[in-house]
């Protein structure tokens, strides 16, 4: 059968897991050397789309393909499968079985053994197998996968660097291979092969500068990618940014304004204040200090004063004797019993009239103490009593009345 694509994929989907079909099949292969790279990028294409048991199958076949090249000294499919066999590894790991992933573990082991593979390569198989066994152990958001965490403005950028970092293993693992073929081929102490050898492995350098190359290609664009991605979220965060900064400036301003509109309002308020403040008491507010105190009420005596005995005192002569139309008999015999003497302790009732005028006489003429202390002696003048004449000056009704007190007696 003619070598094509559709032979490729033909052989490929009836390939198992016996060891019949894989070595039918790697045979047939084998056979078409000269597409080995073709042929090596249909493999990978197929076992992207299969499931965990195809996908073993197709390992098995690349490993009999590259350990039977590695045998025969044809390294073909050994460089036709080296940049992409740790991709290859990692998407057949991710997700498979416990089962199969102990068998994909054991092919790993056997090609690290045979060194089959470039230790560089092998390295990066091994590192793209452990970070599939990361990915699974890691735990999972409740609410699905980690991006839903990112935000949006960044979204596209965590696309692009996820792409970018895609590429930069198998980058690193082609360039590892281009200059490792470039090394031997053009290396001045190794013998010159024939010229058929010499010419396969001509080949082989082509074949693996133009794997590196395209690896290099795609790190390229990712990596612009993530560039314009960056570029244009700086551009639009400085967009932001100065509208920011001029929010900013007008706020203050205005704060600044309001602050000394306030101060303003403040010292107006203060010079209107009643004169109450200056004292320390405010009209609606506590007061600061306290107000000042009643004056004491005054307290009434109990006891009522002395009688102004000035008022009533009067300045009279030896020999005069009272009698005056305003100063009856009974106006005296109906007042109280005076008290003690101002000269002496009271001695009881007057006997007679006689007596009783006589005692009215006799505290006339005692000496008033006024107010301030000093002694003060009223005079009586000569008008304020009526002249009696010659006589005693006793009316003829108390004169009758004194008599008869007498002849009583």
């Amino acid at each position: 059968m003619a070598f094509s694509d559709d032979a490729v994929l033909a052989r490929l989907s009836s390939l198992n897991e016996s060891h019949d079909s894989i070595a039918t099949a790697s045979q047939w292969i084998m056979f078409h050397r000269r597409h080995a790279e073709r042929t090596a990028q249909i493999w990978l294409q197929r076992l992207k789309d299969s499931t965990s048991t195809k996908r073993l199958s197709l390992v098995y076949l690349a490993n009999e393909v590259t350990q039977q090249s590695k045998a025969r000294h044809r390294p073909d499919f050994v460089l036709a499968f080296a940049p992409i066999i740790a991709e290859a590894l990692a998407v057949a790991y991710k997700g498979a079985p416990a089962e199969i992933q102990g068998k994909l573990r054991r092919v790993v082991e056997v090609w690290a053994d045979r060194a089959i593979f470039e230790p560089g390569i092998q390295a990066a198989i091994e590192a793209r197998m452990q970070d599939a066994e990361r990915s699974k152990s890691a735990p999972k958001s409740n609410f699905g996968s980690h991006a839903s965490s990112v935000p949006v403005d960044l979204a596209g950028l965590v696309v692009h660097s996820q792409n970018l970092e895609k590429t930069s293993l198998p980058t690193k693992t082609s360039l590892g291979t281009a200059d490792q073929d470039w090394d031997k081929l053009h290396d001045p102490s190794a013998a010159t092969p024939s010229a058929p050898v010499y010419a396969a492995r001509l080949n082989g350098l082509l074949r693996s500068l133009a794997s590196a190359e395209g690896a290099v290609a795609d790190s390229v664009k990712a990596r612009r990618a993530l560039i314009s991605e960056l570029e244009k979220l700086l551009s639009t965060n400085r967009t932001i940014l100065a509208q920011e900064e001029q929010q900013l400036t007008t706020l203050t301003s205005r704060k600044t304004e309001t602050e000394e509109k306030r101060r303003e309002v403040e010292n107006a308020i203060m010079r209107t204040l009643p004169s109450q403040e200056s004292s320390g008491a405010l009209r609606d507010g506590p007061t600061q200090s306290p107000g000042p105190e009643p004056e004491r009420p005054e307290v009434e005596e109990l006891t009522p004063p002395p009688p102004d005995r000035h008022e009533a005192g009067l300045n009279i002569t030896d020999g005069q004797s009272i009698g005056t139309s305003d100063i009856s008999l009974r106006q005296a015999t109906t007042t109280e019993p005076p008290g003690p003497s101002l000269n002496g302790p009271y001695a009881g009732p007057p006997a007679s009239g006689m007596e009783m005028l006589s005692n009215l006489a006799s505290q006339y003429q005692s000496l008033p103490v006024s107010t301030n202390g000093s002694n003060k002696r009223r005079r009586v003048e000569s008008d304020e009593f009526p002249d009696l004449g010659a006589d005693d000056g006793i009316d003829a009704d108390v004169a009758e009345m004194l008599r008869k007190d007498s002849n009583g007696a």
